[in-house]
């Protein structure tokens, strides 16, 4: 169509992103919301940015790196909770505060002129690739043969650990394992919303969801169907309003979040 916004290939490219973010941070995003995982969550986003250094230094793709430190942080917090007695959330701090010492550093180092980081720190949806479209395509293809296979043990896992552990003898093992998938989610949404506001990302659609539903599918079905709605109305507005795309798209999941709750407590109320 003639002057239509859909004739520019980063629109599509950026409406593509949104499907496949959605997908990926609805799935995760229950997952981390039901089992109170959100701190852990928030460290392994920041501890993620020292590969963004790492990989700007190196001369890699920073997602690349920020996908291998981010998975090895997640399984460290993990690992140093469990088994060196060390409270999980002194462990996320450390993790936290490395990862983000550890990329200043690298990129302080990185010969010539400092990396543009704006896209990586609050997102760029408007500069999403192909790349980036295949890898959340994949993430999300990944993620519903996971959860659907193994749906049971993750939903006792979220909810009652004690519980799952008679049910599968091998909880630990899917707790390192989501919490990795967990990791690379975020790592490959830092191009949506960036290392600030990617956890906003995988946390309000979810809360929005259990405003309607408190089963552990349908949290899940809402998730997706809400983030996608949010960031598709985020991207529009801040592509005709001429501001920053990540802020746009959590600011407008905000704003969701908060008519529906109003909505729903008007209609309890009149009922």
């Amino acid at each position: 169509m003639e002057g239509s916004i859909f004739q520019y290939d980063f629109i599509v490219k950026g409406l593509l992103g949104a499907v496949f973010a959605s997908i990926t941070a609805g799935i995760i995003g229950t997952y981390i919301v039901t089992r109170k995982m959100v701190f852990l969550s928030g460290g392994i986003t920041h501890a993620s940015f020292g590969g963004i250094g790492i990989g700007y230094y190196a001369g890699i793709n920073p997602v690349a790196g920020a996908a291998v430190f981010g998975i090895l942080s997640a399984l460290g917090i993990e690992y140093l909770s469990i088994h060196h007695r060390i409270r999980e959330d002194s462990a996320i701090g450390i993790m936290w505060a490395f990862g983000m010492a550890v990329g200043i550093i690298f990129i302080y180092l990185t010969p010539g002129y400092s990396p543009n980081l704006m896209s990586y720190l609050f997102g760029s949806i408007l500069t999403v690739t192909t790349a980036d479209i295949v890898a959340l395509g994949i993430m999300s293809l990944i993620l519903c043969i996971y959860f659907g296979a193994f749906y049971r043990t993750i939903l006792y896992t979220s909810f009652d650990e004690s519980f799952a552990r008679t049910y599968s003898a091998y909880v630990d093992i899917f707790k390192y394992i989501t919490t990795s998938l967990v990791a690379l989610t975020i790592v490959l949404n830092i191009r949506m919303a960036g290392v600030i506001l990617v956890l906003s990302l995988l946390t309000i659609p979810p809360n929005i969801a259990m405003l309607f539903t408190r089963r552990y599918s349908n949290i899940i079905f809402f998730s997706v169907l809400s983030g996608f709605t949010g960031t598709a109305a985020g991207y529009f507005i801040s592509y005709f309003a001429g501001i920053p795309v990540g802020a746009t798209i959590i600011f407008t999941l905000v704003i969701i979040w908060i008519l529906v709750k109003v909505i729903i407590v008007t209609v309890k109320y009149f009922k």
